[in-house]
């Protein structure tokens, strides 16, 4: 391309439009039905199916282990898996700032084609637009899935009863750790990168040996903490957590500690929260450390018939301390 940054006549519909989408993002992103160039995919279908839409607005856009490309195919994956869906076609709407770079771009598009291959979807339709410098912090993204719901599965926080097990598929807070250090110019070891993957392997994995599985979430924004109080709120039970169970890296938990946060409380983007019923535990976990997305996977509490609606968490010392929803956005713009 002449340009090496994106101008407004990227985004005007004209020649420069179509330049941009056949030598930045179709290269990455072509597939037979985005190939058709319609305003809309014509794609198949069966049976009950699932449907979400997320928008990215992470800040910075780059960070260690991914970008905001990785963030909006994966997140978007995720929603699906947690459904119990297959994940099956994605659309990418871009809002690109005036001045962004090319090169940037590509990179984010690689990112993003990378990601869906490894997922096993198409990115199907989309739309770009462009808009002044200034007015979109360099890109948004948005993204819309739709996905097959596995026969047999009906995930729901209602159908959470007391005495099931709670499984976490690995050490939290790692996200947001790489974003605020990225943000904030705080030096980690390269380990401590952004746990941002797509997870429908793993949780087909988990579903094909435990469809009565109650209920899978994604422990984005707000946390484990958050995720919960959703479903003890929702099903009315109590749930009591360990504090010795949540792993936690050490460098993660200083980051917190610097910076005033509660590891609980943070954005994760490659974790699966499960609530299965006990005789299921085993098999469940067994699949899960298999799968390279599972392999610290651990019981980390239960539901009781105590407390209902309350999130407790039994600490080292011997007591319980409340597990509150948080109040607010804690750390902005982390996905």
């Amino acid at each position: 391309m002449a340009n090496d940054r994106v101008t407004l006549a990227h985004g005007a519909g004209g020649k420069m439009s179509q330049e941009l989408m056949e030598k930045v993002l179709m290269p990455e992103f072509g597939n037979p039905y985005l190939n058709e160039l319609h305003d809309g995919a014509t794609v198949a279908m069966s049976g009950r199916v699932a449907f979400t839409t997320d928008s990215y607005v992470v800040q910075p856009l780059f960070f260690n282990g991914g970008n905001i490309g990785k963030l909006a195919v994966c997140g978007t994956v995720n929603d699906l898996s947690m459904t119990g869906a297959v994940p099956k076609y994605i659309t990418c709407g871009m809002i690109i700032e005036e001045g962004f770079p090319i090169k940037d771009l590509r990179t984010i598009a690689h990112t993003m084609r990378q990601m869906a291959d490894e997922a096993g979807i198409a990115i199907v339709t989309g739309d770009t637009k462009v808009v002044e410098k200034g007015k979109a912090d360099g890109i948004f993204i948005n993204t819309a899935g739709i996905g097959d719901i596995i026969p047999g599965t009906h995930i729901s926080p209602k159908n959470v009863k007391p005495g099931m097990q709670i499984i976490l598929s690995g050490y939290i807070g790692d996200h947001a750790a790489a974003v605020m250090a990225g943000r904030h110019g705080i030096e980690l070891p390269d380990y401590i990168k952004t746990d941002c993957a797509p997870l429908c392997s793993l949780t087909q994995a988990m579903l094909q040996v435990a469809p009565d599985i109650a209920v899978l979430r994604d422990p984005t924004r707000g946390g484990v903490a958050a995720v919960l109080n959703e479903i003890a709120e929702a099903s009315q039970c109590g749930v009591l957590i360990d504090e010795d169970a949540i792993p936690i890296h050490p460098e993660v938990q200083g980051v917190c500690d610097i910076l005033g946060f509660d590891p609980l409380y943070l954005a994760n983007e490659g974790k699966c929260i499960a609530f299965v019923p006990p005789d299921k535990t085993e098999a469940v976990l067994k699949v899960m450390r298999k799968n390279v997305y599972g392999r610290e996977a651990r019981v980390i509490g239960e539901t009781t018939t105590e407390a209902p609606g309350q999130v407790g968490m039994r600490t080292g010392i011997g007591g319980i301390r409340i597990v509150d929803m948080p109040l607010g956005n804690i750390v902005p713009r982390i996905c």
